[in-house]
C-alpha cells in the first residue's frame, strides 16, 4: 500500500513504506508485490470493527459494507472515529475487536494480499524538501515492490493526473502545501490501485489548494476505482461523493445515497438548487417552473438560484430537469440542496449526541 512519507512507527506492523522521522531516513523493503486479480467489484467492509484507547471508545462495533466504483464520503465532525477507521483500514493500527476487509480479504489476517490492490493517503504525510516530485515516486514505487519500468511509466501518468508534470523535476521543498498534497495523492495512486483511501485530503489547504484537490478526485470518478475518503466538510462531500456515510462518537448513523439523505427531511421530498445564467424573475419562477408536475414548493436563493421541493424519487428528478432545462431560461445548474443536506447532517448528529 502506498502511504507517501512521514507517520508510521518504524518496525509497526504496518510500517511497509519510510520511517516517519524527516532527518533519520530508513528504507522499509517490502516483499515484491502480490498483484491482485479482481473478479467481484472493489470493496471495503467493516464488520463490528471497533478500537478503545484505555476506556475511550473511538470507534463502536463499526458494521458496513462499500462495493461498487464510486465515490462514498465518510462523513462526521471531528473525533468522530474517521481516521481511525481508516488507520484499521490499512493497518496502522488494530482493532480491539471485529475486522477490517479490502476487497473481499481480512486486512488482519493476510495484510499483503488485502492491501495490493489498495492506495492510500492517511492524515498530511510530509516528503523530504530535498527530493523532486519524479524522485520521490521512485522511491515510493521502490518500497511497494513495482518493477523500474512500471514505476517509470505509472510516474508519468500519475503526474499528469494531479496536473504536476511540469514541476516533476524540481525540489518539493519548494512548492506550496496544495502542490505537495497533490505528490501525496499521486504517490497514492502509483500502483493503480482498484480501492483508494484519502483522509481528509484538503485540510489545511488555501481555497485554491482545496478546489486542486477536489478536481482531482472528481478526475478519478470514471477511472473504475472505489474511492472512499473522509472529510468533516459537508460541501467537499456534496461536490465530489455519489454516497455518504455518517458516524459520530464512534457509532455509524447511516450510509446512504445523497438523493436518499436529501428524502430524510421527510415525506419522500427532495430539495434542489437550480441555478441560471441570468436573474430570473419571480412570476417566471411561479408560472413555468413551479407549475411542473412534482415541483410542491420554492423558495428563492438569490436573484440567480431558486430551491425547488421536489416530490419523487430519481424518476422524477430528471423529469423536472429536463422541464427546467426545456424552458429556455438559461438553467446552468441543477443539483441537491446543500442547505436541505446540511440539515440532515445538523439533526444527525445532535440526535446521535442526545
Amino acid at each position: 500500500m502506498t502511504r507517501g512519507y512521514g507517520r508510521d512507527p518504524v518496525g509497526s506492523p504496518a510500517c511497509d513504506n519510510v520511517a516517519r522521522a524527516p532527518h533519520a531516513f530508513q528504507l522499509v523493503v517490502p516483499s515484491p508485490r502480490v498483484p491482485a486479480v479482481l473478479t467481484m467489484p472493489p470493496s471495503l467492509e467493516a464488520r463490528q470493527l471497533t478500537r478503545r484507547f484505555g476506556t475511550f471508545t473511538a470507534l463502536d462495533h463499526l458494521t458496513l459494507k462499500v462495493e461498487g466504483t464510486k465515490c462514498v464520503g465518510f462523513l462526521g465532525p471531528n473525533g468522530a472515529g474517521k481516521t481511525t477507521t481508516l488507520k484499521m483500514f490499512t493497518d496502522l493500527i488494530f482493532p480491539t475487536e471485529g475486522e477490517a476487509f479490502v476487497n473481499g480479504i481480512s486486512v488482519q489476517q493476510d495484510r499483503r494480499r488485502a492491501l495490493s490492490s489498495c492506495g492510500a493517503l492517511i492524515e498530511t504525510p510530509e516528503i523530504y524538501g530535498s527530493l523532486t516530485p519524479r524522485e520521490a515516486l521512485q522511491l515510493v514505487g521502490a518500497v511497494r515492490g513495482m518493477s523500474a519500468a512500471d514505476v517509470r511509466e505509472r510516474t508519468d501518468r500519475v503526474l499528469e493526473q494531479v496536473k504536476m508534470t511540469e514541476w516533476a523535476n524540481q525540489k518539493v521543498g519548494r512548492f506550496s502545501k496544495g502542490m505537495k498534497q497533490r505528490i501525496n495523492i499521486a504517490s497514492t495512486l502509483l500502483s493503480d490501485p482498484d480501492v483508494v483511501l484519502l483522509d481528509e485530503p484538503s485540510t489545511g489547504l488555501d481555497p485554491r489548494g482545496v478546489a486542486e484537490v477536489r478536481s482531482i478526485i472528481r478526475g478519478l470518478k470514471g477511472e473504475g476505482r472505489l474511492i472512499f475518503f473522509s472529510s468533516h466538510i459537508l460541501s467537499e462531500v456534496i461536490d465530489v461523493c455519489d454516497e455518504v456515510i455518517l458516524i459520530n462518537r464512534g457509532k455509524l448513523l447511516f450510509y446512504d445515497t445523497l438523493a436518499n439523505v436529501n428524502a430524510r427531511l421527510g415525506s419522500g421530498a427532495t430539495s434542489v438548487d437550480a441555478e441560471f445564467l441570468r436573474p430570473i424573475a419571480d412570476a417566471d419562477v411561479a408560472r413555468s417552473i413551479a407549475s411542473l408536475a412534482g415541483v410542491t414548493a420554492w423558495s428563492r436563493l438569490d436573484e440567480r438560484r431558486v430551491t425547488l421541493t421536489i416530490q419523487g424519487g430519481p424518476e422524477k428528478r430528471a423529469e423536472i430537469l429536463q422541464g427546467v432545462a426545456g424552458l429556455g431560461l438559461g438553467l446552468v445548474g441543477f443539483h441537491e440542496s446543500r442547505s436541505a443536506l446540511e440539515d440532515v447532517y445538523l439533526q444527525e448528529i445532535t440526535t446521535g449526541e442526545s
